[in-house]
């Protein structure tokens, strides 16, 4: 994600070729193909870059429109915060979780599409344009979903099934239909709940995310195919993924909705006179942000795309499902509760707070670090046992946080990150001392 760093390499290593040219041209003529080591796009690689395998090209970077398409779908987690603060209760946090899965559904379906068919030509990219207005209808429905804007949502997430289904039939042909078939139902299913009110609506919900689990069976095991392609087939389509785009773009998925927490400091905080006290609240807010980042970014990013790069294609797009759609929604649930959190919070340092924002604090931090280490099992990553235990240990800060003041619960979260953080640091660099004793 360092793209200034990219850039300033990728003109240095410009510089060389052409000095190399020089000095080449003065000698002799210049023999056709590359220049011996400089790589085609100009960049000598360091000796500790991992070789790219004979059968996979580099990755391709991720597009400002696929950018600019994640930032559309974040605002539906900042529609969902604000539906939470709203009323801090169990029955509304399910409900937010509700929405979110079956939102969540459909951006990794179109994070999925673009891996495979690039918005590199104008139709795709005005129908990924449409597709974002879809999102931005169901975000702007949000806050009043399970009120009178319900069936607004459902239309609104239907346009956003249509133009995934009409792409994704470009790229794997008219039998993958049957794949945006159930996404349709699932769709109409949301449009019903608005409809009808109570458990009759909530009931319809989860139908919809029914029919959206039974989507990957479908795409896989669907009617007979015209070309005649068989399951085994299908599995090695499905799993042609790029793991550099594919890595990267919820890398900045993830980085966005950070941006939510960033911004519920301001949210909380309001019109209060700036204070000493008040300054350290924000301060302790953006450090428990900060170490949910440490968590993901330092390692885990780096070693989930070189896991997907040893993963064969038949079982690549499973390892994306269990990853990045299953592992990753807590994670994103866990940022969007915790921005509640901050909201109800930030400006009441010095009370105590009631059992829903010292909930949202505590279960949002859980289930962000449940989340990840969900991830790093499905990726073969270790250690997952301190991020599990630190899960638990976040949660039961909470009975503690109702007899404290609010700054006492973000105080507590952060040093609960970041000795996680410290004994996993510790413990990685054990072997490395080990192979490379004092004074050898």
């Amino acid at each position: 994600m360092s793209r200034l760093y990219d850039l300033l390499t990728i003109a240095e290593g410009e510089h060389r070729m052409d000095a190399t040219r020089v000095g080449a041209a003065q000698s002799g003529p210049i023999p056709p193909g590359p220049t011996p080591g400089i790589t085609p796009s100009g960049i000598t690689p360091p000796d500790t870059a991992p070789p790219v395998p004979d059968d996979e090209e580099p990755g391709r970077r991720v597009t400002s429109l696929e950018l600019f398409f994640d930032l559309v779908f974040v605002f539906t987690l900042t529609q969902l915060t604000v539906l939470l603060a709203h009323n801090l209760s169990f029955a509304t946090a399910a409900r937010v979780a509700l929405i979110l899965v079956v939102l969540f559904w459909m951006y990794g379906a179109y994070a999925y599409l673009t891996n495979q068919v690039p918005p590199d030509r104008p139709s795709r990219r005005l129908l990924l344009m449409l597709g974002m207005a879809g999102f931005l209808v169901c975000a702007l429905a949000i806050p009043r979903v399970f009120d009178d804007t319900g069936v607004v949502f459902g239309l609104g997430f239907l346009l956003v099934v249509v133009v995934h289904t009409a792409l994704y039939t470009r790229s794997h042909g008219w039998d993958s239909v049957w794949y945006g078939a159930s996404n349709a139902l699932a769709a109409l299913s949301v449009t019903g709940a608005g409809l009808v009110d109570g458990f009759a609506a909530d009931g319809l919900w989860v139908l919809a995310l029914g029919l959206q689990f039974v989507t990957p069976f479908v795409a896989e095991h669907g009617p007979g195919r015209r070309d005649g392609r068989s399951a085994a087939a299908m599995r090695e389509q499905l799993g042609s993924l790029d793991p550099a785009h594919f890595v990267e773009r919820h890398g900045l998925l993830l980085i966005i909705a950070f941006g939510e927490s960033v911004i519920s400091i301001g949210v909380g905080i309001g019109d209060l006179p700036l204070t000493p006290g008040l300054f350290c609240g924000a301060f302790l807010a953006l450090a428990l942000a900060v170490a949910m980042w440490w968590t993901y970014f330092v390692r885990d990013e780096e070693a989930a795309e070189a896991a997907f790069r040893a993963t064969p294609a038949p079982q690549r797009w499973r390892l994306a499902m269990n990853a990045y759609y299953y592992a990753f929604l807590p994670m994103l649930l866990g940022i969007a509760y915790l921005a509640a959190g901050l909201k109800k919070t930030l400006g009441h340092l010095d009370e105590h707070p009631h059992w829903g924002p010292a909930l949202a604090l505590a279960g949002g931090v859980a289930l962000f670090l449940a989340g990840d280490a969900a991830f790093r099992t499905a990726m073969g990553l270790r250690p997952v046992r301190h991020r599990a235990a630190t899960a638990l240990l976040a949660l039961a800060t909470a009975p503690a946080a109702v007899r404290l003041p609010v700054y006492a619960e973000l105080l507590l979260l952060v040093a609960v990150l970041v000795g996680m953080l410290a004994v996993e640091a510790r413990r990685c660099a054990s072997p490395a001392r080990a192979e490379h004793p004092a004074g050898a």
